[in-house]
C-alpha cells in the first residue's frame, strides 16, 4: 500500500484516479480547494498546489504526488512545479501530472496536436500549457522520479464511457482507432494510472492512453 496526495481529486480525473486507488487499497489524501466530502476512505485538505507550505505539509511522507488539475490560469500550473519538484525530491516521492492529448503528435516526429492547423482554438491555452508542464518535466533535476500521462482525443465528463479495463498503452503519438476516432472513459484512464503509480514502467517519461 502507497500514500498517495492527489491534488485536484474532486474533478474528473482526479476523481476516477482515487476511486481507483481507494479500490486497491492505497492510502489517499485528497486536496482541493473546497476540499468535498470523499467518504471515510479518503482523507481531505482543503488547499491549494500554490501553496509551497501546503504542499510540503501534505507531501510529508507520500510516496506519490498526482496532480489533476487545469493547466492554464492565473497563475499557470507550471509555476507550482519548482515547489513540487523540491518537495517530491525531498520526500522521495514520485510525481505524476493527469496530462492533456494536445501535446501529443500526429506522426512519429510529426507536429503536436496543438500545432495543427484543425486544432480548436478554445483548447489552445489548456494545450499549449500542458506542454509547457511536460516540457519542464523533461528539463527537470535527474533526481526527480516523474510520469506524465496523456489521455486519448476524447476524454471528459462529457463523454465520461464506460470501465472495460481493456485499452492501449504507446508514448508520443496520439493513438487511433481504426476509424480515426480517439477515446478513454475516466475509469479505464484511471486504471492506467494507478498502474503505473504500482509498476512503475515509465518513469521520467510521458505515455499515452486510448482504446
Amino acid at each position: 500500500m502507497s500514500k498517495v496526495v492527489v491534488f485536484g481529486f474532486s474533478g474528473y480525473a482526479g476523481g476516477a484516479i482515487t476511486r481507483e486507488l481507494v479500490a486497491r487499497g492505497h492510502e489517499v489524501l485528497g486536496v482541493s480547494r473546497t476540499a468535498p466530502s470523499a467518504g471515510e476512505q479518503v482523507a481531505v485538505r482543503a488547499g491549494s498546489v500554490f501553496d509551497e507550505a501546503l504542499v510540503r505539509e501534505v507531501a510529508a511522507g507520500a510516496d506519490h504526488l498526482v496532480v489533476a488539475l487545469h493547466a492554464q490560469g492565473d497563475p499557470a500550473l507550471v509555476t507550482a512545479l519548482p515547489a513540487l519538484t523540491a518537495t517530491a525530491i525531498a520526500e522521495g516521492a514520485t510525481l505524476s501530472f493527469v496530462g492533456g492529448a494536445g501535446s501529443l503528435r500526429v506522426s512519429e516526429n510529426g507536429p503536436r496536436l496543438f500545432e495543427t492547423p484543425d486544432f480548436p482554438e478554445a483548447y489552445l491555452p489548456e494545450a499549449r500549457a500542458h506542454g509547457a508542464i511536460l516540457d519542464a518535466l523533461r528539463e527537470s533535476p535527474a533526481e526527480l522520479d516523474w510520469f506524465y500521462v496523456s489521455p486519448a482525443a476524447e476524454f471528459g465528463a462529457w463523454a465520461a464511457g464506460e470501465r472495460t479495463g481493456s485499452f492501449r498503452v504507446g508514448g508520443d503519438v496520439l493513438l487511433t482507432a481504426a476509424d480515426g476516432s480517439s477515446t478513454i472513459s475516466g475509469a479505464d484512464y484511471a486504471i492506467a494510472y494507478v498502474d503505473e503509480i504500482e509498476r512503475g514502467e515509465h518513469r521520467r517519461a510521458r505515455f499515452s492512453v486510448a482504446y
